[in-house]
């Protein structure tokens, strides 16, 4: 009796491993809402400092370089960041201020600095999917530029593809509402994930009438720190041949950084 019994139990345990590798065999992946939750689950540290050269290639090949220096810092149920650019002199003391908050029903936000105006100017939350002075980022995209505001979309699993010799989960985003498609000028976005580090490797967007409309790759990932960081961004606007580069270079998590940095008065001061 014990003998039959011991065999029993054993053909359950053998049949629900069975089962697992079936389902592991059958490309059995995560919901892609666990995927978006781990992309912005990761820490990014508590504030960071950093200079971003922009580098904006127009179809014909044509070069333009922007320099800029760039903070963030956790203000509690806030995240601010800043934007100071700083060369060349036609757009030397540009600024541009996010406020970012952990409430998802409180609508984020953003303010414009232009010298040659000489005013502080706040942006809609219906203008965050406008394209940030000449580059190939939406004002919303340089706000979420490493993580992928789960709430907003609902989610799906598309498969595994490899990014640079890395295999990545592919996930899709369609917005939950219309208004935010609409804001956004995104119908629907797809994400490669590595979950390695839980870091976005690249980004493809569809307008609002469904055709194609830019790539985004994150390249160069590595830790600064303790934590993951991508230290060079690319965009490819399909419809214009236009393309933006983002390099980081110099990035501090650790440094003291001035509050008054993240201030409407702080813009007009500088970095």
């Amino acid at each position: 009796m014990l003998y039959r019994y011991k065999m029993f139990a054993m053909c359950i345990v053998m049949t629900g491993l069975s089962a697992t590798v079936s389902h592991a065999d059958e490309g059995g992946l995560p919901e892609g809402k666990d995927i978006a939750q781990h992309v912005d689950d990761r820490s990014e540290g508590t504030a960071v400092s950093r200079y971003v050269q922009f580098t904006l290639t127009d179809k014909r090949g044509k070069k333009r370089e922007q320099m800029t220096r760039t903070y963030r810092k956790d203000f509690g149920d806030v995240k601010r960041s800043v934007v100071f650019y700083t060369n060349p002199k036609n757009v030397e003391g540009t600024a541009f201020l996010t406020y970012d908050y952990t409430d998802p029903s409180q609508e984020d936000d953003q303010w414009l600095y232009i010298p040659a105006m000489r005013k502080v100017r706040r942006i809609s939350s219906a203008n965050r999917g406008d394209y940030f002075l000449g580059t190939d980022f939406t004002y919303y995209d340089m706000k979420h530029e490493s993580d992928v505001e789960a709430g907003i979309y609902l989610w799906e699993t598309l498969g595994r593809e490899d990014v640079a010799g890395h295999t990545c989960f592919v996930i899709e985003a369609t917005p939950r509402q219309e208004n935010v498609a609409a804001e956004l000028g995104y119908s629907r976005v797809q994400f490669w994930i590595d979950p390695e580090n839980w870091m976005k490797r690249k980004a493809e967007f569809w307008d609002s009438s469904g055709n194609q409309l830019k790539t985004i790759f994150f390249n160069d990932i590595r830790q600064v720190e303790g934590l993951w960081t991508a230290h060079e961004l690319v965009a490819k606007n399909h419809k214009t041949g236009h393309t933006t580069m983002l390099r980081m270079t110099d990035i501090d998590y650790n440094g003291d950084i001035d509050d008054g940095k993240f201030t409407t008065v702080g813009l007009r001061r500088g970095p």
